[in-house]
């Protein structure tokens, strides 16, 4: 006798012969994976030919493969009840849900058809960013031309810009923030880009935010006076009232209130500098890209077995990247934050494309074990300073004031 999970491939498999399936959708996640949310199916048309498209939805990043329809069948076959608890299939001529119940039957459910045009195969609609390259501002900052393309030499930075925004949704999604289109107080958000330069990223952040229905306030930090000029001049060219910049150093500037702290591409301390900002405001969310990790490296004693290979300048230096960053995730573990550490965009489009991400707990959890990490991180290295962890009045070395 045939089971639910059969009954839904068959469909599937039906729908991709007669021409009407349209998407397929899993979720209820439960595999070992935490970070993989959905799954997401849909028909590409490429080069080769008509295939599915599987886009795996992680909390951080997503992952696109194509397959052959047969390939995508047996692979959906393996992933479903297993990996996740439920499935929704859509064609033009109905819908079926499938969930799995712990102690319970499957339950699964045929009803009317939520798309009854024809599916879309294109493969760029599987490509639409969420930042519009029509916007003005792109064009003001050189992103774009007139006529709304990538300007010569931009596509990286327009990659980079909407990356950017697709991480900050997950994140914000996963952190403790409230958005209520009827109740902007419950929507209320102030956003601080700490050593903002041209904008870019400020300006994404500021847009998206409105369209995802969030009552947003954006200020952005830069030390050249110039670039501030720019990017004020070209928030009130396009109405942005509640985006604003002003000239400032990080270490010096004043955050006052804010739920979301970032820094992406601040040198050196400058991003411990961010860091401690955002911790000291309460900050819900704290994101940093890091840069030039100078401060730790003459520091570094590694253990004689990493003594000869650390003779060489590169990996030395690339030890110094590691050792900083992960000592910076323990310290913001310490003081009560969830950390993720990622690549948030390829490395063809940037070299400096690490990202700490940082979500405040609700309730702190003791503190004592994220401080033996930290401790045995700096003692495994032989550092004994490291501008963070002043900066949060933490003690690298046990039994020291």
């Amino acid at each position: 006798m045939a089971t639910a999970k059969d009954k839904l491939l068959d469909m599937l498999a039906k729908a991709l012969r007669d021409g009407s399936f349209v998407k397929l959708t899993l979720g209820a996640p439960r595999g070992r994976d935490r970070s993989l949310k959905q799954v997401i199916v849909r028909r590409v048309q490429l080069r080769q030919g008509p295939r599915l498209s599987l886009v795996w939805r992680h909390a951080t990043r997503d992952v696109t493969k194509n397959f052959s329809d047969d390939e995508a069948i047996a692979l959906l076959a393996d992933m479903v009840e297993r990996e996740f608890g439920s499935a929704h299939l859509f064609t033009t001529r109905l819908s079926a849900q499938l969930e799995f119940r712990e102690g319970k039957a499957a339950r699964f459910v045929e009803s009317k058809p939520a798309h009854t045009g024809p599916p879309q195969v294109s493969h760029d609609q599987l490509r639409q960013r969420p930042i519009d390259p029509h916007s003005r501002w792109l064009r003001a900052l050189g992103v774009t031309t007139d006529h709304g393309k990538i300007a010569k030499g931009m596509e990286p930075k327009f990659r980079q810009i909407n990356k950017f925004v697709e991480v900050l949704d997950h994140l914000m999604d996963e952190g403790p923030h409230k958005r209520n289109p009827k109740d902007a107080s419950q929507s209320a958000i102030e956003l601080l880009d700490m050593g903002c330069g041209k904008g870019y990223l400020t300006f994404a952040a500021y847009q998206w935010l409105l369209q995802a229905g969030w009552n947003a306030s954006v200020r952005g930090i830069e030390a050249r006076a110039e670039l501030v000029e720019l990017c004020n001049r070209v928030a009130r060219e396009n109405d942005f009232t509640r985006l604003h910049f002003e000239t400032g150093d990080i270490a010096d500037a004043s955050v006052g209130q804010v739920d979301v702290l970032i820094a992406l591409h601040a040198c050196d301390i400058a991003t411990d500098d961010a860091i401690a900002k955002g911790v000291a405001a309460g900050a819900r969310l704290i994101v940093v890209s890091p840069c030039c990790h100078k401060e730790l490296r003459p520091q570094l004693q590694p253990p004689s077995v990493l003594a000869n290979a650390l003779r060489h300048g590169i990996l030395l230096e690339r030890h110094a990247e590691f050792v900083t960053d992960a000592l910076r995730a323990a310290l913001l573990e310490w003081a009560g934050y969830d950390t993720k550490v990622f690549e948030f965009v390829s490395t063809e489009h940037t070299a400096k494309n690490l990202m700490i991400a940082a979500i405040k707990r609700a309730a702190p959890d003791p503190p004592s074990a994220a401080q033996l990490r930290a401790r045995q991180l700096a003692s495994f290295y032989g550092i004994q300073s490291q501008r963070l962890a002043e900066l949060l009045g933490f003690p690298l070395m046990a039994g020291t004031a």
